[in-house]
C-alpha cells in the first residue's frame, strides 16, 4: 500500500540516502517526508511552520526517527509526540548507530513501540529496513488516529 507516509528523521545525508535507497530497494514505494533535525520533525508531526495546514490526524504509518539530532533531539520529539493526547499512539520506531544501553532504556521508557540499532554494512541495512517496511506498513495494524474535535 503506497498511500502510508513514511516520516523519515534524519541529519545524516549519507544515512538518509541509505535508507531511501534501501527502502527502493526492497520495493518500499511509499512517500517519504524527510526531517533533518528534531524540530522540523515536530513541525511536521503537529502541523506547525511550513506544515501549517497538514491535518494533524493524518498520521504517518510509522516515524523512523533517529536519536542524535540538532535542534531537538530524537528523545525528546519522542517525549513530545507521546505527551499530546493527538499523538500518543503514533508508531516511532528509533532507528540510531547509538550503542548506549541508557538510550535504549530510556527511548522504551519514554514509549517508543521498536529500537533498532543501524547495522554498519550496507547488505544488512538493506534487510534491516526491509523489516522495519514490512511489519510496519504490511503486518502491523495502526491505531486510528483521533478525530479532530
Amino acid at each position: 500500500m503506497t498511500d502510508k507516509v513514511i516520516l523519515l528523521v534524519e541529519d545524516n545525508p549519507d544515512d538518509e540516502a541509505l535508507t531511501l535507497r534501501a527502502l527502493k530497494k526492497n520495493n518500499i514505494l511509499n512517500e517519504v517526508v524527510v526531517a533533518r533535525d528534531g524540530a522540523e520533525a515536530l513541525d511536521y508531526v503537529f502541523a506547525t511552520n511550513q506544515y501549517t495546514g497538514r491535518e494533524v490526524t493524518n498520521w504517518p504509518a510509522v516515524v523512523l526517527l533517529d536519536l542524535k539530532l540538532p535542534k531537538v533531539g530524537g528523545l525528546e520529539v519522542l517525549k513530545r509526540i507521546r505527551a499530546d493526547e493527538r499523538t500518543r499512539s503514533m508508531p516511532v520506531v528509533i532507528v540510531t548507530s547509538s550503542r548506549e544501553e541508557q538510550d535504549m532504556m530510556e527511548g522504551y521508557n519514554s514509549g517508543v513501540n521498536s529500537y533498532v540499532r543501524k547495522p554498519v554494512d550496507f547488505g544488512q541495512f538493506v534487510e534491516a529496513v526491509k523489516q522495519i517496511g514490512l511489519y510496519w506498513l504490511l503486518l502491523n495494524e495502526p491505531p486510528i488516529p483521533p478525530r479532530r474535535t
